[in-house]
């Protein structure tokens, strides 16, 4: 009798624990989920910065800046810090790879317009697109880009884009037009030209 009694406790006491276990998981559950997420955009809206201070995507994700490094080893607070005399293209010099670089993730690489609009043929003038890269336009989310680029890398980059808004310059092609291949050899190469390769039985 006194052992039944023993099991019957252990019972209640294993049932109690388990129970007390949930208890405490679904409380645990509760608590993660009822906690204010600050994925994004959310941080571009609590931060007051576009997505492009943090991640070298201006459009978001992907790698952190080193502002986005930063930002998120300190914890992640509602202001990011500035890196003042920090180049995104340290060395570029061509206009197509630094527009590339600032401004594809948001305008498309070919400026056909992704997130924000496309700037082909748009007729915007050489003034606005510099105030523009310069300055940002907030309401819109564009970042401004001042103290990023060097004084050249700046006209590059503006000339590039000014010539896509008044059509001088045209977007980058998807294909281009090569050679036919040529399978065998000319009668006249020698082995030095087409390699041993082409030098197989069956070629010429």
């Amino acid at each position: 009798m006194r052992k039944r009694f023993v099991l019957r406790s252990q019972a209640r006491l294993y049932i109690l624990a388990l129970a007390l276990t949930m208890l405490a998981f679904m409380l645990v559950m509760l608590w993660v989920s009822s906690k204010q997420a600050h994925a994004l955009p959310e941080y571009s809206v609590r931060t007051g910065e576009s997505c492009a201070a943090c991640h070298v995507n201006p459009g978001g994700g992907g790698p952190r800046t080193l502002r986005g490094l930063l930002w998120s080893a300190r914890g992640r607070p509602d202001q990011v810090p500035e890196l003042p005399g920090i180049l995104i293209a340290p060395r570029v010099e061509d206009g197509v790879e630094l527009y590339e670089i600032a401004c594809g993730g948001c305008h498309g690489n070919k400026a056909e317009g992704l997130s924000a609009m496309s700037l082909i043929n748009t007729g915007i003038s050489e003034v606005s697109i510099r105030s523009f890269t310069l300055r940002g336009i907030p309401s819109l989310g564009m970042p401004g880009f001042e103290g990023l680029f060097t004084e050249d890398q700046l006209e590059k980059l503006v000339g590039y884009v000014t010539g896509l808004s008044n059509g001088e310059i045209s977007p980058p092609v998807d294909t281009f037009d090569l050679p036919p291949a040529l399978f065998r050899c000319p009668q006249e190469a020698d082995d030095l030209v087409c390699g041993n390769l082409y030098s197989q039985p069956g070629g010429n």
